[in-house]
């Protein structure tokens, strides 16, 4: 082809097609490197601070209890069902040298797993630029993934389980992706909203098993601990409470933020389940909408984001990291036009949380939860818009990183014949 041409090609493109190119080239042997240290840069820094696990460390009590023949539940903060107790069990059996080097490792594995599931499920190639060099920037700038590893709250299980059951999903294994779904709520019960996209696409089988194994893990659990009552009496009225003042400088929810603005509890109530509602009502427009230029991966992501965004919005508490469990999603789907990513509101909503831009110091510790709620509201907000407002799509051939061109549309969603500062 003439340089003339090509040139002329290269012209009438949109800006968002050259990006997306640019994008999907393999990564070069010096970013993958550059990209591997700033991951492994993290973890080291995570095992030499004081401050370490401070999450994870109320899961490993609760494990260590057990074995000294307690009742887990005596201790108010471990707000996770009986199964998260035997799950914790091999942790609890290692000396706290270890733990301290392979917990952080641990969490940006689990991160980095939902990240590679994400962009598999888009069909992204893993040594392309978005994979490598975007998880990198995601760790350096997304203030909250390092949150997460230093803390290491178990938050990171359902930020990797959500993609790779969504994945297998799309493949049209509901059982396995129910089956993924199940494991992560017995480790802790943060997907139990997904439950919710197992009933839009009727899947029956994954659904039982995202209810069945948890609930048989935690009668297991409760079976071998002392007073397991205690989770109904002591534990659930404490964590529906919302928790105490402990949690409240980083609770995001808006019941817990617009009360410290002046706005009457009530009031936030009511502002909050009434986004929960929109959210879960966009959720299901979105769902039924399911004309796509591809084979189904932005419906099915979308309206898992929706759906876990409207939990957050009433979720008591709701910190800054939860939002890692939606966007490894949101920003995979860059592949695709008319996607999240493709919006500057996207951008503007997460500016918050960019770790590099200064924030005085009184908005960066007694009141951050300001502006983790600023952000889950606009990302709830602006998916919310997305969804209850109608568009038409013209199906073209999707030619996505090493996938043969399609013009019909295959959702995956159809079904198969017979897919902090706490330890909550």
């Amino acid at each position: 082809m003439r340089p003339g041409i090509w040139l002329m090609k290269w012209e009438n493109r949109s800006s968002g097609d050259r990006l997306v190119e640019w994008l999907l080239r393999p990564a070069s042997r010096p970013w993958r490197l550059v990209s591997l240290a700033v991951v492994l840069g993290i973890c080291v820094s995570t095992s030499l601070r004081e401050n370490w696990g401070s999450d994870n460390a109320f899961v490993v009590k609760a494990a260590q209890t057990l074995l000294a023949g307690g009742s887990p539940y005596e201790d108010k903060r471990f707000l996770y069902l009986p199964s998260a107790v035997l799950m914790a069990v091999p942790e609890a059996l290692l000396p706290q040298t270890a733990l301290r080097w392979l917990l952080p490792v641990g969490m940006s594995g689990l991160l980095g797993l939902g990240w590679l599931a994400a962009l598999r499920l888009f069909s992204v190639p893993l040594r392309s630029r978005l994979a490598v060099v975007g998880f990198a920037a995601l760790a350096l700038a997304y203030k909250p993934y390092v949150n997460l590893v230093l803390i290491g709250n178990w938050t990171a299980i359902s930020a990797a389980a959500l993609p790779v059951a969504l994945l297998l999903a799309h493949r049209r294994a509901w059982g396995a992706a129910g089956l993924v779904v199940g494991l992560a709520i017995a480790c802790k019960p943060m997907l139990v909203p997904i439950g919710l996209l197992f009933l839009l696409a009727r899947q029956w089988r994954g659904l039982a098993a995202a209810v069945l194994v948890p609930l048989g893990l935690s009668l297991a659990g409760a079976l071998a601990m002392p007073s397991p009552s205690l989770f109904f009496t002591k534990t659930l009225p404490f964590l529906l409470g919302g928790q105490d003042a402990y949690a409240l400088p980083w609770d995001a929810s808006p019941i817990a933020v617009l009360p410290r603005l002046g706005v009457p509890e009530p009031v936030a109530v009511l502002v909050a389940f009434a986004g929960a509602g929109a959210g879960l009502w966009g959720a299901w427009r979105r769902w039924r909408r399911s004309e796509e230029p591809d084979e189904g991966q932005l419906r099915l992501a979308e309206t898992a984001c929706m759906v876990m965004l409207a939990a957050f919005l009433v979720s008591r508490p709701s910190f800054d990291h939860y939002l890692l469990v939606v966007l490894p999603l949101l920003l995979a789907s860059v592949m695709r036009p008319g996607s999240m990513p493709r919006s500057p509101w996207f951008w503007l909503a997460l500016t918050p949380q960019v770790a590099l831009l200064p924030w005085p110091s009184e908005l960066a510790h007694k009141r951050r939860a300001f502006k983790d709620c600023a952000t889950l509201c606009g990302l709830a907000i602006l998916m919310a818009g997305r969804a209850l407002r109608s568009r038409r799509v013209t199906l073209e051939p999707v030619t996505t990183a090493g996938s043969p061109p399609r013009t019909e549309p295959e959702c995956a969603a159809t079904p198969a014949e017979s897919a902090s500062r706490t330890a909550f």
